[in-house]
């Protein structure tokens, strides 16, 4: 088994799409940064690879025995053994995984370039290991699970405020309030303002919906800003992002 020594790990916790899972240029300052001083490196199909990266779904549980209690974290000039953690590549991407003691890729970060390019090295002459699992059935993506081509080209930044703003609006379709969902596509479409007002709810929220979940631009954060407003765990989310309490 081939493994990778002092590799610095930002988890990502809980995040089911790989888009979450931030690449090393968009680590902050105030990430929790860890040292694995050592840790399993697999080489593994795209398939199996997308699944891991893309889900939080049983991982296959030969490869969990496989790499059971070989990762070490370093701490406090401690070595301390963790029982299912391992780095995963086709070849083309590549992540580390820590299940926490379950079947399932919990925590999940990138790598520094330098240790992907010697990880890449490592793995060019290897032979793909197969293992028997079952690929999700068409992973559902939703308002609150957004696909990946809407947050292509978006900073790790405009992601977490475009997500927020998805939030917003799940809970705006929830209220079922018409005079709200006029007065809110009218915020962003005034120039439209006649037409909203013979909406009904769905027709009205499904258009501020589909015109608001591409890109994002200052529009959208001004937008998300108002919608917001008054909501205290919005609020602190919005915070994080901008370091700023909404004005």
């Amino acid at each position: 088994m081939l493994y990778l020594h002092d590799v610095w790990v930002n988890w990502f916790e809980g995040e089911e799409n790989g888009y979450n899972v931030c690449h090393f240029h968009e680590w902050r300052k105030d990430d929790g940064v860890e040292l694995l001083d050592q840790v399993p490196l697999l080489k593994v199909d795209s398939v199996l690879f997308n699944y891991i990266e893309n889900d939080l779904a049983d991982i296959p549980q030969q490869l969990l025995d496989e790499i059971y209690q070989k990762a070490y974290l370093r701490k406090n000039h401690e070595r301390v053994q963790l029982e299912y953690c391992f780095v995963v590549t086709d070849g083309t991407g590549i992540l580390a995984v820590d299940t926490i003691g379950y079947s399932i890729p919990i925590r999940k970060s990138r790598l520094i370039p330098r240790q992907e390019q010697l990880a890449y090295e490592m793995i060019a002459d290897q032979d793909t290991i197969s293992y028997s699992f079952s690929p999700s059935a068409g992973k559902g993506f939703h308002i609150l699970s957004p696909s990946p081509e809407l947050m292509a080209g978006l900073t790790r930044k405009e992601r977490q405020l475009k997500q927020l703003l998805f939030m917003a609006l799940d809970q705006l379709h929830s209220s079922k309030n018409e005079a709200e969902i006029r007065y809110w596509y009218t915020e962003w479409r005034p120039e439209i303002y006649s037409d909203i007002q013979a909406m009904n709810f769905e027709h009205a929220w499904d258009h501020l919906f589909e015109e608001s979940k591409y890109g994002w631009s200052k529009k959208h954060e001004r937008f998300c800003e108002n919608l917001i407003k008054g909501q205290p765990f919005f609020e602190k989310l919005w915070e994080i992002e901008h370091g700023s309490r909404v004005n």
